[in-house]
């Protein structure tokens, strides 16, 4: 299609990979036949995720929001002015058929420029709580699709669906056994151990004091995503458990894996925090997820999100208070000693899987001009 029939969409959502990656699946898919021009702060991660697949940039220069009334909430209210006279310009300028919008806020910004200009806008939200940024701009959204059907009493919109969260399109294409030929594993059970793109301390303090025998007795092989802040801290307690670590070609630890699909797709059993991308893409990789939810989430979200898979059987549960290395080799070895409790799980998540959430999304897009 010539560049001069395309239609343009804006795309925004950032500072998280929860926030990022499903609006990069909707931009992907938007970019096949339309222009799209990617809304966020160039100094966060969707900077470099989007001028990569080569999306035109649009910075605007937000943070979150301060929770106390100081000298630096005063100075974010000018920044958001800021950046809501460039969200204008932006219009302005390119002319969007729509915005699409993942919440949060990077997107706040975007989100009123389109109220003051009339554009129209689409929201989505990936946690059973929806967030502040989505319950506060959501009514005057054309449609609002969220991943969980419980947020739907939070939101103030006649046009709700529920599509799930959309993913990249590699999960339902690549095989396992695609996956740890990637990776250099062999066909053996496989534990993923990760916290998000930001690692999660706790989570890897506890697991690297259990991490040796795990792959020496029970002859497992282990992908340990650390967080990049976390990774020299764990690997320095790694060599006083473990000193021979690196010669153990069973294992993989890395601060972050840029190819999470692989990773998710090899692995037999998850241990994860319960942002909404995570379970989503878990779910997508029909994995047995044991769930430990970051306690200061924002909204109590990650709890609610776990409970939700918990509930109908497609998770194990366990409370970042518990967890110390006696209670996580526990409930480990509760699911290697009970392959069809794996099976169960696994069948349960794979259950939950939206694949065609983003194709949804982008229909609603398209439609959005008949609201």
């Amino acid at each position: 299609m010539s560049n001069e029939y395309k239609k343009a969409y804006f795309v925004t959502g950032g500072g998280t990979g929860g926030h990022i990656y499903p609006a990069m699946a909707v931009a992907d898919a938007l970019s096949e036949e339309n222009k799209v021009y990617y809304v966020g702060n160039k100094r966060n991660m969707e900077f470099g995720l989007a001028t990569s697949k080569g999306y035109k940039f649009l910075h605007v220069g937000i943070s979150g929001m301060p929770r106390k009334l100081n000298p630096k909430f005063f100075y974010w209210g000018i920044r958001l002015v800021r950046a809501i006279l460039y969200s204008v310009r932006y219009i302005k300028k390119y002319k969007p058929k729509a915005v699409f919008a993942t919440g949060g806020y990077v997107s706040a910004p975007m989100i009123i420029a389109c109220i003051i200009t009339k554009t129209p806008y689409m929201m989505h939200d990936c946690d059973a709580m929806p967030g502040l940024v989505t319950r506060r701009l959501c009514k005057r959204a054309k449609f609002v699709s969220l991943a969980f059907e419980k947020a739907k009493k939070y939101i103030q919109n006649k046009h709700v669906v529920i599509t799930g969260n959309p993913i990249r399109k590699e999960f339902s294409t690549i095989t396992k056994e695609d996956a740890l030929k990637i990776l250099g594993l062999e066909n053996n059970l496989t534990l993923t151990v990760m916290g998000g793109s930001q690692g999660a301390k706790s989570i890897n303090s506890t697991f690297v004091e259990i991490l040796k025998e795990f792959v020496q007795d029970r002859n497992m092989q282990i992908i340990f995503q650390t967080g990049k802040k976390n990774y020299d801290e764990t690997i320095e307690k790694l060599k006083l458990v473990y000193p021979a670590w690196e010669q153990d070609r069973k294992l993989i630890i890395k601060p972050y894996f840029s190819d999470m699909i692989s990773v998710l797709k090899a692995s037999d059993i998850v241990i994860s925090r319960a942002g909404s991308l995570s379970l989503s893409e878990i779910c997508a990789s029909m994995v047995a997820p044991i769930l430990i939810p970051y306690p200061h989430a924002a909204a109590n979200h990650q709890r609610i999100n776990a409970k939700s898979l918990l509930e109908v059987g497609a998770c194990v549960y366990l409370e970042d208070s518990e967890l110390e290395p006696n209670n996580l080799r526990k409930v480990i070895l509760e699911l290697l000693d009970n392959p069809i409790k794996i099976n169960y799980l696994k069948q349960n998540t794979s259950h939950l899987a939206k694949f065609d959430a983003t194709e949804k999304i982008v229909e609603c897009l398209k439609n959005i001009d008949s609201k």
